[in-house]
């Protein structure tokens, strides 16, 4: 017995897909991921000189999942205005994941990582029930395998907390 998830709903995640990155990149850029920084790189593809992200995702696949809303938009005040706050935690079963080919085979660990980001929530009959806007966009910060040995006789891991937080809209010149 692993458990199940308590009132589900289906996240739409859009994976970083690092290796279409790693070609040549935008402009000036040997690749389109930077691998010191672990992110894509900026760059000025469309010559109006203000950088964009260079991003490549894979399909969107929709998991089952339960929401723990910390903070949705809240009100974070800058000296040009506001710079609304959100944050969002997502519990994932490994179950789910294992049956979706989340998991890496050889290493175990789950294939949703920091850098991919949320599109959007939906009810388990499919129904929309919040889109996010991107820009800013919410995207993982933190996927942190939790609930392990909750089975007497073979214990195994059985949730995946992952952490969604917006970025700052600042964006700059390449």
């Amino acid at each position: 017995m692993r458990g199940r998830l308590i009132f589900p709903f289906l996240a739409e995640v859009y994976r970083l897909d690092t290796a279409a990155m790693a070609g040549p990149g935008p402009g000036p850029h040997a690749s389109g991921y930077d691998a010191d920084f672990r992110e894509p790189v900026l760059a000025d593809m469309d010559d109006d000189g203000l950088a964009e992200v260079f991003r490549r995702e894979f399909s969107p696949v929709r998991v089952p999942c339960q929401v723990e809303p910390e903070a949705f938009e809240s009100l974070r005040m800058a000296p040009s205005g506001n710079s609304p706050r959100t944050s969002l935690e997502l519990v994932f079963h490994f179950r789910d994941l294992e049956r979706l080919g989340l998991v890496d085979a050889a290493t175990g660990d789950a294939l949703i990582r920091p850098s991919d980001r949320l599109s959007s929530l939906y009810d388990v009959t499919g129904t929309l029930v919040q889109a996010v806007r991107t820009p800013p966009g919410l995207y993982v910060t933190e996927a942190r395998p939790t609930g392990f040995g909750l089975h007497r006789r073979r214990p195994r891991r059985n949730l995946l907390l992952v952490t969604f937080n917006d970025r700052p809209q600042a964006r700059g010149v390449s």
